[in-house]
Protein backbone atom coordinates (compact mmCIF):
# COMPACT_ATOMS: atom_id res chain seq x y z
CA UNK A 1 0.00 0.00 0.00
CA UNK A 2 1.45 3.33 -0.73
CA UNK A 3 1.70 5.93 1.90
CA UNK A 4 -0.39 8.90 1.82
CA UNK A 5 1.49 12.31 2.18
CA UNK A 6 0.52 14.52 5.34
CA UNK A 7 -1.43 17.38 3.74
CA UNK A 8 -3.49 20.17 4.86
CA UNK A 9 -4.87 21.17 1.56
CA UNK A 10 -7.30 24.04 2.92
CA UNK A 11 -4.47 25.62 4.71
CA UNK A 12 -2.89 29.07 2.72
CA UNK A 13 0.46 29.83 2.79
CA UNK A 14 -0.50 31.87 6.36
CA UNK A 15 -2.06 29.60 8.05
CA UNK A 16 0.96 26.88 7.37
CA UNK A 17 2.98 29.93 8.57
CA UNK A 18 1.09 30.48 11.75
CA UNK A 19 0.65 26.77 12.48
CA UNK A 20 4.65 26.21 12.21
CA UNK A 21 5.38 29.27 14.18
CA UNK A 22 2.98 27.72 17.33
CA UNK A 23 4.12 24.19 16.70
CA UNK A 24 7.95 25.78 17.14
CA UNK A 25 7.28 27.61 20.25
CA UNK A 26 5.77 24.42 21.77
CA UNK A 27 8.77 22.61 21.27
CA UNK A 28 10.57 25.89 22.65
CA UNK A 29 8.53 25.78 25.97
CA UNK A 30 10.34 21.94 26.59
CA UNK A 31 13.34 23.32 25.44
CA UNK A 32 13.80 26.30 27.17
CA UNK A 33 13.01 24.96 30.41
CA UNK A 34 15.12 22.26 30.74
CA UNK A 35 18.07 23.86 29.54
CA UNK A 36 17.34 27.25 31.98
CA UNK A 37 17.59 24.33 34.72
CA UNK A 38 20.62 22.97 33.59
CA UNK A 39 22.14 26.65 33.50
CA UNK A 40 20.76 27.89 36.83
CA UNK A 41 22.43 24.16 38.02
CA UNK A 42 25.57 24.77 36.53
CA UNK A 43 25.97 27.72 38.02
CA UNK A 44 25.63 26.50 41.50
CA UNK A 45 28.64 24.45 40.94
CA UNK A 46 31.53 26.84 40.74
CA UNK A 47 30.60 28.06 44.18
CA UNK A 48 30.74 24.50 45.77
CA UNK A 49 33.78 24.62 48.03
CA UNK A 50 34.88 21.17 46.92
CA UNK A 51 35.04 22.65 43.27
CA UNK A 52 37.57 24.76 43.94
CA UNK A 53 39.80 21.67 45.22
CA UNK A 54 38.88 19.81 41.69
CA UNK A 55 42.17 19.19 39.21
CA UNK A 56 42.24 21.46 35.86
CA UNK A 57 40.73 18.72 33.16
CA UNK A 58 37.30 19.16 35.39
CA UNK A 59 37.34 22.70 35.73
CA UNK A 60 37.73 22.71 32.15
CA UNK A 61 35.14 20.38 31.24
CA UNK A 62 32.94 22.58 33.54
CA UNK A 63 33.86 25.82 31.66
CA UNK A 64 32.61 24.34 28.35
CA UNK A 65 29.96 22.82 29.95
CA UNK A 66 28.62 26.29 31.67
CA UNK A 67 29.43 27.85 27.99
CA UNK A 68 27.63 25.55 25.94
CA UNK A 69 24.48 25.97 28.24
CA UNK A 70 24.60 29.41 28.00
CA UNK A 71 24.93 29.39 24.28
CA UNK A 72 22.09 26.94 24.40
CA UNK A 73 19.63 29.49 26.22
CA UNK A 74 20.45 31.93 23.77
CA UNK A 75 19.55 30.22 20.94
CA UNK A 76 16.50 29.04 22.24
CA UNK A 77 15.94 32.40 23.42
CA UNK A 78 16.74 33.97 20.18
CA UNK A 79 13.48 33.50 18.35
CA UNK A 80 11.32 35.39 21.13
CA UNK A 81 13.58 38.39 20.41
CA UNK A 82 13.39 37.99 17.02
CA UNK A 83 9.62 37.48 17.21
CA UNK A 84 9.47 40.92 19.18
CA UNK A 85 11.29 42.62 17.12
CA UNK A 86 9.50 41.78 13.55
CA UNK A 87 6.63 42.19 15.26
CA UNK A 88 3.71 43.38 12.98
CA UNK A 89 6.14 43.58 10.52
CA UNK A 90 4.50 40.91 7.96
CA UNK A 91 7.89 39.19 8.73
CA UNK A 92 6.86 35.72 10.05
CA UNK A 93 7.88 34.14 7.02
CA UNK A 94 11.08 34.83 7.56
CA UNK A 95 10.72 34.46 11.31
CA UNK A 96 9.76 30.73 10.78
CA UNK A 97 12.82 29.07 9.18
CA UNK A 98 15.36 31.27 10.94
CA UNK A 99 13.65 30.08 14.24
CA UNK A 100 13.78 26.64 13.01
CA UNK A 101 17.43 27.17 12.21
CA UNK A 102 18.05 28.80 15.83
CA UNK A 103 16.40 25.84 17.92
CA UNK A 104 18.22 23.25 15.29
CA UNK A 105 21.73 24.66 16.99
CA UNK A 106 20.20 25.24 20.02
CA UNK A 107 19.90 21.43 20.18
CA UNK A 108 23.37 20.71 19.56
CA UNK A 109 24.18 22.81 22.56
CA UNK A 110 22.04 21.25 24.21
CA UNK A 111 23.40 17.85 23.66
CA UNK A 112 26.73 19.52 24.50
CA UNK A 113 25.50 20.82 27.80
CA UNK A 114 23.93 17.73 28.88
CA UNK A 115 26.89 15.83 28.09
CA UNK A 116 29.08 18.17 29.89
CA UNK A 117 26.97 17.74 33.03
CA UNK A 118 26.63 13.83 33.07
CA UNK A 119 30.66 13.79 32.34
CA UNK A 120 30.99 15.99 35.63
CA UNK A 121 28.73 14.20 37.68
CA UNK A 122 30.18 10.75 36.78
CA UNK A 123 33.59 11.83 36.96
CA UNK A 124 33.06 13.26 40.54
CA UNK A 125 31.83 9.41 41.70
CA UNK A 126 33.09 7.00 39.24
CA UNK A 127 36.63 7.01 37.77
CA UNK A 128 37.24 9.10 34.81
CA UNK A 129 37.48 5.81 32.12
CA UNK A 130 34.35 4.92 33.41
CA UNK A 131 32.87 8.34 33.28
CA UNK A 132 33.88 8.43 29.40
CA UNK A 133 32.68 5.11 28.68
CA UNK A 134 29.48 5.84 30.17
CA UNK A 135 29.26 9.41 28.54
CA UNK A 136 29.82 7.57 24.74
CA UNK A 137 26.82 5.38 25.47
CA UNK A 138 24.34 8.34 26.29
CA UNK A 139 25.80 10.46 23.38
CA UNK A 140 24.86 7.62 21.38
CA UNK A 141 21.74 7.55 22.74
CA UNK A 142 20.86 11.32 22.18
CA UNK A 143 22.62 10.94 18.91
CA UNK A 144 20.34 7.89 17.84
CA UNK A 145 17.01 9.49 19.24
CA UNK A 146 17.54 13.29 18.09
CA UNK A 147 19.31 13.18 14.63
CA UNK A 148 19.81 9.24 13.79
CA UNK A 149 15.90 8.55 13.65
CA UNK A 150 14.61 11.07 12.52
CA UNK A 151 17.12 10.93 9.51
CA UNK A 152 15.96 7.25 8.90
CA UNK A 153 12.27 7.67 9.26
CA UNK A 154 12.72 11.03 6.83
CA UNK A 155 14.66 8.69 3.89
CA UNK A 156 12.75 6.17 4.65
CA UNK A 157 8.96 8.04 4.24
CA UNK A 158 9.71 11.27 2.84
CA UNK A 159 8.91 12.81 -0.40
Amino acid sequence: MARQPYVREEEDAGERLDRHWNELLQELRLAQTGTQILFAFLLTIAYQSGFQAADQFTHHAYAVTMTASAIAVALFLAPVSFHRMVYRQGLRDRLVPISHHLIGAGLVFLIAAIAGGVLLALDAVLSRPVAFAILAGVLTCFLTLWYALPAYVRAKCGD
